[in-house]
């Protein structure tokens, strides 16, 4: 793999609404002073918000997390809720939260989607478009 040494964007932002009115943006920063990269290690944090857009509300009820290095190596995480809450969002209201993961390149993208039920138990998901997750400097 050959990037060259330079700055890479630092903020990412994607958005995208599903068809269920669910806005979701994501912005993603590397955190150099938590990251080793002589040892392989790059930690990244990203801010999710995640906003009602519809006239329904919506609970989210758990997520899948597809995480992927530059050299194509994938994790899936999958859980309940996002940070230990399952929100429930109202018509015009949003959830924000922040987290993180660590790639063992400078470089990668995460995306998945939030399983999600209306009030009347109805279950929709809201996808999450790929993201990139990329580090302040290359070696």
């Amino acid at each position: 793999m050959h990037i060259p040494a330079r700055l890479i964007h630092l903020f990412t932002t994607e958005i995208h609404v599903t068809e269920s009115s669910i806005k979701v943006t994501a912005q993603s920063q590397y955190q150099p002073d938590s990251s080793a990269p002589e040892e392989g290690r790059y930690v990244f944090a990203y801010t999710i918000t995640i906003e009602n857009q519809g006239d329904k509300a919506a609970h989210l009820l758990n997520r899948h997390w597809i995480i992927t290095d530059a050299d194509g190596k994938v994790q899936e995480v999958r859980g309940q809720g996002v940070v230990g809450e399952q929100p429930h969002l109202r018509p015009g209201e949003s959830f924000q939260y922040t987290s993180g993961t660590i790639l063992s390149t400078p470089l990668g993208s995460m995306h998945g989607h939030y399983v999600m039920a209306r009030d009347d138990g109805t279950r929709f998901e809201a996808r999450i478009p790929p993201f990139s997750l990329a580090s302040t400097r290359i070696h």
